[in-house]
């Protein structure tokens, strides 16, 4: 598979080799579906935020108007426009010239974070134990995971994507040491720093597709799957709130405690099954009004499941799919190996938070707090992942043209994984 990387170097984008794929019109339809599920998860922040506010007002005693949810939603689905259009116009080597640099952001924005909480700066926030943000008040609020997260991506992608170039991805000394130390130092900031499993789960998806795509022999997939299970069992046992949260996941419905971990998800299953073939209509969800933890955000689907039935769920689940279906697309199609890591990249990270949050919701997986991606009410996961996917819209421009890809019918099926695909690319134009 390796050598099939070195044999695709002459179709590269930047036009360096014998085929330049000229630059096309994007695939509208990524753009399309990201905008249906923000518009979605629009329409229900404004229909639960004034039980929310209601709930907060009267339990702790804010002064939270009926609106206050959905206008801090309006604003974060606004600037997450404009974070896609951003990068879906910025032109994508400045992302790959510069994935260093993000690196060191996103790092020290977690460093710096956790020296804030720890010298009790009132510039962090804290909550439910966690310290996972910057508070910047009228300004709002930014998640330093986010920022690593991206950065991880951008780092990943182009250094893999060099030593693809160089030699074998499976050196371990010189490609997965490297690759482990930065996801290793990145884990310890989100999940024992920020204390933030779910996002340190995300991360590691982001990082294991990519180096899946870049030809990760299958005995390394095991050896890396292995430490990784490794890694997430010593977390969890270290942590009592995770082993809480994974002993009510085993007991399942048989349990007879009445821990936060079992009454969450019983009140999700109640959410989805009160839902129905149809749903009770929006405005009309009785879980958000204080019954259901965490309504606007790692719930809502659970809410969204109350609200339109099983008829709108399915309907919901196969929209994320499209949408990542969209990606694969695009992936498959690029011939430079950089961009092909960078979408690998961005599927993971979508698919991690939507199987995640979903999974968990009807009690497949325990509870990770992880969000649903463009539907959960916060600005920051909501902006760096239209960033991604703006980047991914980008991308889309240029990919080898479908009638290319029809010749390659009578390759060997084996090579689909790589991008065998615009070899004839390059005897076409040869």
């Amino acid at each position: 598979m390796e050598q099939g990387w070195r044999r695709q170097r002459s179709a590269s984008p930047s036009g360096s080799g014998s085929v330049v794929v000229r630059k096309h019109r994007p695939d509208h339809l990524i753009a399309l579906y990201a905008g249906m599920l923000m518009l979605i998860g629009l329409v229900l922040i404004y229909a639960i935020g004034p039980q929310r506010a209601n709930v907060l007002n009267s339990v702790f005693g804010y002064d939270y108007s009926d609106t206050y949810f959905f206008v801090k939603q309006l604003v974060s689905f606004v600037l997450a426009v404009g974070s896609f259009v951003f990068f879906a116009m910025l032109p994508y080597k400045w992302v790959t010239r510069y994935a260093t640099q993000l690196l060191i952001l996103g790092l020290l924005a977690s460093v710096i974070l956790a020296i804030a909480a720890w010298a009790g700066l009132p510039i962090v926030q804290t909550a439910n134990g966690a310290t996972r943000w910057f508070d910047f008040g009228p300004l709002g609020t930014l998640q330093p995971a986010e920022v690593l997260k991206f950065g991880v991506l951008a780092y990943v992608a182009v250094f893999l994507a060099k030593k693809a170039k160089e030699g074998p991805v499976n050196d371990w000394k010189n490609t997965l040491y490297p690759v482990m130390a930065v996801t290793s130092l990145s884990l310890l900031l989100i999940v024992v720093v920020q204390k933030d499993l779910g996002t340190g789960i995300a991360l590691a998806a982001i990082v294991f597709s990519m180096l899946f795509i870049a030809g990760l022999s299958w005995r390394n997939v095991a050896v890396l799957s292995g430490a990784l299970l490794v890694i997430g069992l010593l977390l969890i046992v270290s942590a009592p709130h995770r082993m809480e949260r994974v002993m009510t996941y085993l007991q399942g419905d048989s349990s007879t405690t009445q821990d936060d971990g079992t009454y969450h998800i019983q009140q999700a299953k109640i959410a989805l099954g009160s839902g129905g073939l149809f749903g009770v209509g929006i405005g009309e969800s009785v879980q958000a009004s204080g019954y259901l933890p965490e309504a606007i955000n790692d719930s809502i689907f659970a809410v969204f499941g109350e609200t339109f039935g099983f008829v709108g769920t399915m309907a919901l689940i196969v929209l994320f799919v499209a949408l990542l279906m969209r990606m694969l697309r695009v992936m498959d199609r690029l011939a430079d190996l950089r961009l092909k890591l960078l979408v690998a990249g961005v599927f993971g990270w979508f698919g991690a938070h939507v199987i995640l949050n979903i999974a968990a919701m009807i009690g497949i997986f325990p509870l990770t707090g992880i969000t649903l991606p463009l539907l959960s009410y916060g600005g920051t996961s909501m902006v760096f992942m239209t960033a991604a996917l703006g980047l991914v819209y980008q991308l889309s421009r240029y990919t080898v043209h479908e009638s290319r890809i029809k010749e390659e019918t009578h390759e060997d099926s084996r090579s689909r994984r790589g991008v065998g695909r615009t070899r004839n690319a390059s005897r076409r134009s040869s």
